[in-house]
C-alpha cells in the first residue's frame, strides 16, 4: 500500500466502482468499499497471483495480447480439447477444440487464435494440424507441412511462424513454417535444433526465439534467434538457459518467463529489449510446461506443472504500466 502523503494535493473524485482504464496519477475514492485508491507507473515489473484455470493442465498453447485478455487451449494429462477464456478477472470455459491436443502452440489473440501442432500426450503420433479461433468456435484449416510439438511460435492469426520442436521419432527439430493465413510454407531453418523453446513477434517477417532443449545431447539452451522473414541469426543469449516456459513480446521487446533447467523448475524472468536479456522480478511459483503470452509491460501465464499439475495463473505488470494501489492514513 501507499501513504496518502504520496498523493496531497490531487484532485479526487468520488465514484461507486473503480474506474475500468484509470490514467498515470487518477485519484479516486470508492464509496462503496469506503477505500481510497489511485493509479501510478510501476518502476519495476512485478508478476500477481490470479484466479486458477477451471482446468488444470500443463503443455497447452496459448494466445494473448496482454494480461486483461487471454485464450488457453488443449493440454495434458489426459489430452485436452479444453479451451478457456480470460477476461482479466476470471476464466470461463468457451467452445472446445476439435481434436484433443497436447504440447501444441498458438499465436494471436482472444478472440482470433491459430493453434497449431501438438501431440496425443506422451504417446507417439505426432499432430499437423492447425485450427483457427473466431472468439467462439474452432475451425480446421491448413495442415503443418511437418507433424511435431513442443515448438516455438510467434504471430498473429494470420501471419506466424512455427519454429523447432520435435517430430516422430527423432530428436530436436531445427524446421521453420511461416503462415500467411491459408497455408504452411517451409523455410529456413534454425541455426540450433531444439524443442521445448519460446517465441515472441507479431507476423511471420520478423520473430524472435530463445531457450529449448537441444538434442542429442539433451541440454538446455539460451541460445536466441532472429528471424528477418528469410533468415535466423543467432544473437544475445538468456542469462539462464531453460526450456518449457512462457514467453511473448516483440522482436525489440520480449519477455520470458519459468521454465525448467532439467530437472529444476525456475521462476526466473527476463526481458529483451533488442540486443540483450536482463533478469527482472521472479514469478511467485517456480513452473514449467506453462504457457503464457502478452507484452513486456503486460503479460499473462496459465497453468502448468509444479509438483503436480496445476490451473495456477499470474499477471505481469511491467516497468511503466499503470497500477492501482490503495492508499492509507498513516
Amino acid at each position: 500500500m501507499a501513504n496518502y502523503k504520496d498523493i496531497h494535493g490531487s484532485n479526487i473524485e468520488t465514484v461507486t466502482s473503480n474506474p475500468d482504464n484509470p490514467v498515470n496519477g487518477q485519484v479516486w475514492y470508492n464509496s462503496t468499499d469506503q477505500a481510497l485508491r489511485g493509479n501510478a507507473q510501476t518502476t519495476a515489473g512485478s508478476w500477481s497471483s490470479a484466479p486458477s484455470l477451471n482446468t488444470a493442465r500443463y503443455g497447452a498453447g496459448s494466445a494473448a495480447a496482454d494480461n486483461t485478455a487471454a485464450i488457453i487451449f488443449g493440454g495434458y494429462p489426459p489430452v485436452k480439447d479444453e479451451t478457456e477464456l480470460w477476461n482479466g478477472s476470471s476464466w470461463t470455459e468457451v467452445a472446445d477444440m476439435n481434436q484433443a491436443n497436447s504440447f501444441v502452440v498458438g499465436t494471436g489473440t482472444y478472440t482470433a487464435a491459430l493453434a497449431f501442432g501438438g501431440g496425443p500426450g506422451d504417446s507417439p503420433g505426432l499432430q499437423d494440424r492447425t485450427e483457427s479461433w473466431n472468439g467462439s468456435s474452432w475451425t480446421e484449416v491448413g495442415d503443418l507441412n511437418t507433424a511435431r510439438q513442443r515448438m516455438g511460435s510467434a504471430g498473429l492469426q494470420t501471419s506466424a511462424v512455427a519454429f523447432g520442436g520435435d517430430t516422430d521419432p527423432g530428436p530436436s527439430s531445427a524446421l521453420s513454417e511461416t503462415w500467411n493465413g491459408s497455408s504452411w510454407t517451409e523455410t529456413n531453418n534454425l541455426n540450433t535444433a531444439r524443442r521445448g523453446l519460446h517465441g515472441s513477434g507479431v507476423a511471420y517477417t520478423a520473430a524472435l526465439g530463445f531457450g529449448g532443449i537441444s538434442s542429442p545431447p539433451s541440454n538446455n539452451v539460451a541460445i536466441t534467434e532472429s528471424w528477418d522473414g528469410t533468415n535466423w541469426t543467432e544473437v544475445g543469449d538468456l542469462n539462464t538457459g531453460r526450456a518449457f516456459g512462457g514467453g511473448g513480446g516483440t522482436t525489440t521487446a520480449a519477455l520470458m518467463f519459468g521454465g525448467t533447467q532439467d530437472p529444476p523448475r525456475v521462476a526466473n524472468t527476463e526481458q529483451w529489449n533488442g540486443s540483450s536479456w536482463t533478469e527482472v522480478n521472479d514469478l511467485n511459483t517456480a513452473i514449467y510446461y506453462t504457457t503464457g503470452d502478452g507484452t513486456v509491460t503486460s503479460a499473462i501465464l496459465g497453468s502448468g506443472f509444479t509438483t503436480t499439475t496445476v490451473g495456477t495463473a499470474e499477471t505481469w505488470a511491467g516497468a511503466g504500466a499503470n497500477t492501482t494501489v490503495t492508499f492509507t492514513v498513516s
